[in-house]
């Protein structure tokens, strides 16, 4: 689908050194704009065409090892869940004691509504994670919040998503239909439009910095079901012309390029792809205090502003850039340094030497 975790799985697989691993990606359906991003060294199979309403809850009628037959058709030496949930349960069904198996982890499971999607219960989740060999969270926190609430008896670490820096950086060069204002500061971000983003927390912070005077325009980047709703709130606070919705775009690099800051708004994040894709751009970044915000920008606001999880910060966060011309450029450059860091190399050297280490 169109989600980050989706996206950064394409990037891993697409990366992996294919003279040492034979690999397979398995999608219970097949869909998603992702697809199409494969490389055609990327062995790739789904089970069902579609996504059914429902289908979630169906599969929890059916023991894990009977799921695992269903969908797995070949012996493995490794075999990892990518999401938590039902990709989780069904990888934790395999009944081969030679295969080693990881689950990898992208969000907090704060407690045990969120520990136990996918399973009947929160201990039926716990059954299912002690299976593992190993855990990969994508940032501590998440690390952290695994921990507390689901197992500590499989060993965890922690890996970073992987980007397309290179890919990143070009396709941010390329040439943009004129829709931004150069006299106007230019903010943006990039999500799936759902409550968990708090665009209706960035929404009312730039209602008030327009109310003081900073003129700026807010873009977002994305789809979901939440953009009639603030497209309706954003004319009744008077900034529809100011608070924009660019739609979906197969390449939103080039947009974010020629921002001047990037704002993530989110209520939750296991680690954000579109904040490090935008420090790979070299733009400098406000995020609210959500998993992986600061291994991103620092835990002393080294490398951009990260700003306590509520509205008022947000805004906070968004006027000290809009009122400090030095402090933007400053964090420029920082982004830029930061970006570097987050390279493609070095996470997926990462996830070679993880699964060396288990076979």
């Amino acid at each position: 689908m169109h989600g980050g975790a989706e996206k950064v799985l394409v990037n891993l697989v697409n990366n992996l050194d294919k003279t040492k691993y034979d690999l397979t990606l398995y999608s219970i359906f097949d869909e998603g704009v992702n697809k199409q991003f494969l490389k055609s060294d990327v062995r790739y199979q789904s089970r069902f065409k579609k996504v059914f309403r429902g289908n979630s809850q169906i599969m929890k009628l059916f023991p894990p090892k009977w799921l695992y037959r269903f969908f797995i058709k070949e012996r493995y030496d490794i075999v990892v869940s990518y999401l938590e949930g039902p990709a989780a349960r069904i990888i934790s069904g395999c009944p081969d004691r030679l295969t080693k198996k990881i689950a990898w982890i992208h969000v907090e499971l704060n407690n045990e509504k969120e520990a136990k999607v996918g399973f009947f219960s929160i201990n039926a989740a716990r059954k299912a994670y002690n299976k593992y060999d190993r855990i990969v969270a994508v940032s501590a926190k998440v690390g952290e919040c695994f921990k507390k609430n689901i197992t500590t008896k499989v060993p965890l670490q922690v890996l970073y998503n992987t980007n397309e820096t290179e890919q990143i950086r070009k396709l941010g060069l390329e040439p943009m239909e004129n829709v931004f204002d150069p006299t106007t500061v230019q903010v943006c971000s990039v999500a799936k439009i759902a409550t968990t983003k708090g665009f209706d927390r960035l929404l009312i912070a730039h209602k008030r910095l327009i109310g003081e005077g900073f003129r700026h325009q807010v873009n977002i980047l994305g789809i979901g079901s939440e953009q009639g709703n603030l497209e309706r709130k954003a004319r009744e606070l008077g900034v529809g012309e100011s608070f924009r919705f660019l739609g979906f775009h197969q390449n939103p690099y080039k947009y974010v390029s020629k921002c001047d800051f990037y704002v993530c708004s989110s209520h939750v994040e296991g680690f954000s792809t579109a904040v490090s894709e935008a420090l790979i751009l070299g733009v400098p970044v406000v995020s609210t205090n959500c998993s992986g915000a600061y291994e991103l920008l620092g835990y002393h606001n080294e490398y951009g502003i990260v700003t306590e999880n509520n509205t008022d910060a947000i805004y906070g966060g968004m006027r000290e850039m809009l009122a400090d011309p030095e402090k933007l450029a400053h964090y420029r450059i920082q982004a830029d340094k930061r970006g570097r860091y987050f390279s493609k190399e070095n996470t997926v050297k990462a996830v070679e030497d993880l699964l060396d280490e288990l076979t």
